[in-house]
Parts: structure tokens; C-alpha cells; sequence
């Protein structure tokens, strides 16, 4: 009301038409650090010459683009990834192959875009994909995504490294190693509980 009071002086007239102009311009130049309005690579030239970095939202070193920007790149490249992976192994194998992702969002890419790759649904430690399970898998072949050699070495047999996973506007956590396992040394359903995770 003081505002509006200030604003009814005669002498101030041009400021009722000046704010709102000052408030569309500024809405417009920061409109897209808010929504997703330029094609990445436009996106990443504006901020630059703005001179402003992508908020951080989570403790994850940043890409080109906000996470929540993203989070939409590469989900599909990385099932597209896996399934020539998968579809090179000979039809019998196949069948007892686990897709394992390390966290929710990994394994639901699978299950979101595996379908049309003829992928199975993943497997999971992450959040509630725990609770699924193994699926019936031994771990007698299993592709998994985003894992260390050295770690995989003490679980299976044979390691080997047979894709990377790699989009330059995803998060940088999100580009990393596909391995194929072979000869669990334990049984998956044994090993599963040491699986969980729910950061």
C-alpha cells in the first residue's frame, strides 16, 4: 500500500509504467536459468555470457548443464548402450543375463527404454528396486553398469570391460563403464542383502 501510495504521485507517473517494463525485462533474461526454454547448447552460451554458473542442488561435480537440466540427457543413449551389449550375446545366454544399474535411476532407464531395445527389466540395490530382487538371477551372467574392475574382479570369474556410457549434457556420474561378468563366485540371491543401498 505504501508502494502504491508513493507510486500516486503526479510526478512519478512514468514509474507505474517503467516497473512493470523493468520486471518483464529482468523475468525474460532469467527465464531460462529457470526453464527449459533454449536447446542445450544456446543454454550453455547464455549462462557464459551472463557470467552464471549452474546452481548446485545436490554435492555431484556438474556438467555444462543444472542437474535438473540434466537429469533429461542420456537415458536412453544408456540403454541404447547396454543392448548392444546384450542382443551380441548368443540367444541362450541371453535368457540368464541380469541387467544391474547402481541406482534407481540407471536401472529404471532399462526398464523404461529397454523394451523397445529387447532388453529384461534391471536389476537394482538402490531403493525400492532392493526390495524386487534378484528377478530369478544367479549372476552367472550379468552386464553391469558403472562399477569398479577391481571390484568386480572378486565377485565373478570374468570381467570385461564391453561399453561406456557417455552423453555431453547428462550429469558426469552418469558417464562411466559397462562390464560384462561372468562366474559368480557366490550366489546372486546370497550376496543380494550386501546390495542395498538407500542414499
Amino acid at each position: 500500500m505504501a508502494w502504491e501510495a508513493w507510486l500516486s504521485r503526479p510526478r512519478l507517473w512514468w514509474l507505474k509504467l517503467a516497473w512493470p517494463a523493468s520486471l518483464a525485462v529482468t523475468a525474460a533474461v532469467y527465464a531460462p536459468l529457470a526453464i527449459p526454454v533454449l536447446p542445450p547448447a544456446t543454454y550453455v552460451r547464455y549462462t557464459k555470457a551472463l557470467h552464471v554458473a549452474p546452481p548446485a542442488i545436490e554435492t555431484h561435480k556438474l556438467g555444462p548443464l543444472p542437474q535438473l537440466f540434466a537429469d533429461q540427457f542420456g537415458w536412453e543413449e544408456m540403454a541404447a548402450a547396454v543392448a548392444r551389449v546384450y542382443n551380441d550375446l548368443p540367444p541362450e545366454v541371453r535368457s540368464k543375463t541380469a541387467i544391474f544399474g547402481q541406482n534407481y535411476g540407471q536401472a529404471g532407464a532399462i526398464d523404461m527404454f529397454g523394451p523397445k531395445y529387447g532388453l529384461p527389466p534391471a536389476i537394482s540395490g538402490h531403493q525400492n528396486y532392493f526390495l524386487w530382487g534378484p528377478r530369478g538371477y544367479t549372476g552367472e551372467s550379468m552386464i553391469v553398469m558403472d562399477d569398479r574392475r577391481e571390484r568386480l574382479e572378486k565377485l565373478f570369474a570374468a570381467v570385461q570391460k564391453v561399453a561406456s556410457v557417455y552423453h555431453p549434457y547428462s550429469m558426469p556420474y552418469q558417464h562411466f563403464d559397462v562390464f560384462y561378468c561372468r562366474g559368480i563366485k557366490q550366489p546372486l540371491s546370497e550376496i543380494w542383502p550386501q546390495l542395498k543401498r538407500w542414499d
